[in-house]
């Protein structure tokens, strides 16, 4: 009996669905949730920003196709292949893609593209919500350049770091914290017998290696996030040799300037070309720690080739900037970069262009560079020739300034002299065409006449010449209203070497304007 009572109160409590059963139901469910998670969690892409500055609309775009080759761009979506909308327009312009592995079927990484054209102040309100403590380690600057303007770029530099670092200083104390951390960890990427590698793992160390010290002009300057500058249409270099006569010594120079003002923020450099392949994907996707399951590419500094530049952060230093051209004062650069990174940033003018003062006559004398800036002094030695004549011509057009630089008394003489020779052997060779113009004066009518040529018009289907009708009707009207001569007139006309009696003369021409015709068509005295 009381086997069965234990079974019937077992099979009782069973029945309703309470006790240990309900318990065991809870557990299935957390079993499932539990399980549910994680597989979101593995299908969860890691989340990586991108922060473009620079280039214009079109330049971005070329930059996203390049950095997002994969044969071509592939959304989530794998059977249509749809590309993500680019919208860089106007402000802050955003886009994504999609990273893949190295055989196109696992996604790596989800890429957020924030795009920014303008280096305007007022556009520091739009970057700093992208900037947290949670997307700061996953964050990469990118500052793009063109080739086609190379005599510019200290100055594009300059203004977005400026900008960059306004922006760095309003931000949390949090961020500010993380950002300590991650230029800690930066500094030890890449680095011969460091711990870390490009793309922040970790890197086997031989027994007894230690992390090299930092020389000199690096990280003096560290944004608190890394920083790539990738310098596009490197073809247009060619063009420069063709148009302006740039050698290879000024090639150089530019380069030089570039790696030792990059150097102070542990930033690396590339130079791009549309139609060419480059490492621009590795280095970008490396610098934000996304690498391969399947396959690791390498990753090596160039600096040999002038259109296939490569410098990996952490690879630089002021003896490998000396070494591609002798006569270059590395120290002297960098220490007028920070010069210039400490200076308020530029005002802008009415046009809205910051520091307008590399446009064709533009005014400096507001936005003088102060002594020792290192874009003062790489703006006189790398300079646009084909301006030159452009500007001389705007200088001698320009009729609002007040003051005009006098000449020499001699040389202003010497020309004038000359300018009278020429004019006098003009005068004698145009001798005949003054003799005409003396004839003109004295005889204007003439003149007009022979100039209008003669008046002709259709009357009643004749050909009328006007000025030979005019003549005849002169000639009628005179033939018909002349005196008729007197013995005493024709004597006095006839007279030939006396004196002309005026009184005579008057009285004549009198009778002339006083005649009444007759009837018989002739002419009466009154």
């Amino acid at each position: 009996m009381t086997a069965n009572s234990n079974r019937f109160s077992t099979y009782t409590t069973t029945s309703v669905g309470t006790g240990s059963e309900g318990k065991k139901d809870d557990q299935k469910k957390d079993m499932w949730s539990s399980m549910l998670d994680s597989v979101a969690s593995g299908k969860r892409l890691p989340e990586k920003n991108l922060l473009v500055l620079g280039g214009s609309v079109d330049s971005q775009r070329d930059f996203l196709e390049a950095l997002s080759s994969n044969d071509g761009r592939k959304g989530i979506d794998r059977n249509n292949q749809k590309t993500p909308p680019i919208a860089n327009s106007f402000a802050l312009g955003y886009t994504y893609y999609n990273v893949l592995d190295a055989d196109q079927e696992d996604f790596l990484a989800r890429i957020s593209l924030y795009l920014l054209s303008s280096p305007s102040p007022s556009f520091t309100s739009l970057i700093q919500p992208l900037l947290t403590p949670q997307s700061i380690p996953n964050t990469l600057i990118v500052i793009l350049l063109d080739w086609s303007q190379p005599w510019l770029w200290m100055r594009q530099l300059r203004e977005w770091l400026l900008l960059l670092r306004t922006v760095m200083m309003s931000l949390s104390p949090e961020c500010k914290a993380t950002m300590e951390e991650v230029m800690d960890s930066w500094k030890d990427r890449g680095r011969t017998g460091g711990s870390m590698n490009l793309d922040g793992t970790g890197a086997v160390a031989a027994e007894g290696d230690v992390a090299l010290p930092l020389g000199p002009g690096e990280w003096e300057d560290g944004l608190g996030l890394p920083l790539c500058v990738v310098c596009q249409n490197a073809e247009r270099i060619d063009h420069l040799e063709r148009t302006q006569g740039w050698k290879e010594e000024k090639f150089d120079l530019v380069l030089q300037y570039l790696r030792t003002v990059l150097l102070r923020h542990g930033a690396s450099l590339i130079y791009t070309t549309p139609s060419m392949a480059s490492p621009l994907q590795s280095l970008i996707h490396a610098s934000l720690g996304i690498h391969s399951l399947l396959k690791r590419d390498s990753l090596k500094a160039n600096v040999i080739d002038r259109d296939k530049i490569v410098v990996p952060p952490n690879w630089d230093s002021w003896g490998k900037i000396r070494v591609l051209r002798d006569g270059f004062d590395v120290e002297t650069v960098s220490e007028g970069w920070s010069i210039d990174f400490n200076q308020p940033f530029p005002k802008s003018n009415k046009n809205g262009i910051n520091d307008a003062s590399h446009q064709v006559g533009g005014d400096t004398s507001e936005n003088e560079e102060p002594e020792g800036s290192a874009v003062a002094l790489y703006e006189e030695q790398v300079q646009d020739t084909s301006l030159d004549a452009l500007q001389l011509a705007q200088v001698n057009q320009d009729t609002s300034k007040l003051e005009v630089p006098s000449v020499d008394t001699q040389a202003f003489l010497a020309n004038q002299l000359e300018r009278l020779e020429q004019q006098k052997k003009l005068d004698e060779k145009a001798g005949k065409v003054h003799s005409n113009n003396t004839f003109a004066r004295e005889h204007p009518d003439d003149m007009i006449s022979d100039h209008i040529g003669p008046v002709q018009f259709n009357m009643g289907g004749i050909q009328v010449d006007a000025d030979d009708m005019v003549q005849r009707l002169k000639d009628r009207q005179a033939y018909g209203q002349s005196p008729e001569p007197t013995l005493d007139d024709d004597t006095r006309l006839e007279e030939a070497g006396g004196p002309v009696d005026t009184d005579t003369l008057a009285k004549f021409f009198g009778n002339l304007m006083n005649r009444k015709p007759t009837a018989g068509g002739g002419a009466t005295k009154t």
